[in-house]
């Protein structure tokens, strides 16, 4: 992978933006990789993506961040620059299902997801062996109905203790509490086992069954202190008809799972979501 940097822009719309941050990059000889941007007409928000090869700048980045703050305050810029050289740190919560977890370890072991893995963290102890496998440290929390306070706290401090960039939930079937929600704001990510906003909440495909539904799918979004009613990253479907039972489904919508959450925590990964009220702009 080509060592660079991205630039992540947000900031009211307006005209000259696009043409002014090219302006800066090339006078600093910077080589645009991609470049992605996108104009929100009804919140009249801008977002941009500029990934620039980092040997090419005649400046150091930290020259290079110096400098563009005039610019960043002329346009009233949120912005950050990301170096795609160092990996996030992503610790993945999961409760008993083996299969969104599996299919991280293993996507992160072949290094086909770029970050670094270095805890999950469960209420079940059924997935400790392959986790391990993995060599990653597992650390088992129980959770019950009387010890949620000390648990979330006991899972907040190993979130501290790791440095946790992002949590992914991979079928992680607890409540996150409000005060993680707003600690990771937009550093959450959730995979929900249905078409969001249908069927949120427990049992959804026993739900989509009795409804007598044509298509499931999956939802990757970020968590929020409402139930599923995160920004949406990603999602997919796939056809079913009368002919299937509830068996079939949950079957079918695993496969539909592992791909929605690895699609969604790669966007995040290359800083390609930007979050916009309450949905996400895809910056691909």
């Amino acid at each position: 992978m080509q060592h660079s940097y991205r630039l992540i822009i947000a900031c009211p719309d307006k005209v000259g933006i696009v043409a002014e941050v090219s302006r800066f990059i090339a006078e600093r000889s910077g080589w645009l990789l991609e470049a992605s941007y996108h104009s929100e007409r009804e919140s009249n928000r801008f977002f941009m993506r500029n990934e620039i090869a980092a040997d090419s700048l005649s400046v150091t980045i930290e020259s290079f961040e110096e400098e563009f703050q005039a610019l960043a305050d002329k346009f009233e810029m949120e912005w950050y620059i990301s170096d795609s050289s160092r990996p996030k740190r992503v610790v993945i919560l999961a409760s008993h299902a083996s299969h969104c977890l599996a299919d991280l370890l293993h996507r992160w072991h072949r290094k086909d997801l770029f970050c670094e893995v270095p805890a999950v963290i469960s209420n079940h102890q059924n997935l400790k062996s392959m986790v391990e496998w993995h060599g990653v440290p597992y650390h088992y929390v129980e959770m019950t109905k009387d010890n949620k306070l000390e648990s979330n706290a006991k899972i907040d401090a190993l979130l501290d203790e790791c440095k946790a960039d992002v949590i992914v939930l991979a079928r992680y079937m607890q409540i996150v509490p409000p005060e993680l929600c707003r600690k990771y704001a937009g550093r959450i990510i959730n995979i929900h086992h249905s078409f969001l906003p249908s069927f949120i909440g427990a049992n959804p495909y026993q739900k989509a069954h009795d409804r007598g539904v044509k298509l499931i799918g999956a939802t990757s979004h970020y968590v929020t202190e409402n139930l599923d009613e995160g920004p949406i990253i990603e999602q997919d479907v796939v056809r079913v008809s009368h002919r299937h039972t509830k068996e079939d489904m949950v079957r079918f919508g695993k496969d539909v799972e592992v791909q929605v959450l690895s699609r969604g925590l790669r966007y995040h990964l290359e800083d390609r979501v930007m979050v916009c009220g309450n949905k996400t702009v895809i910056l691909d």
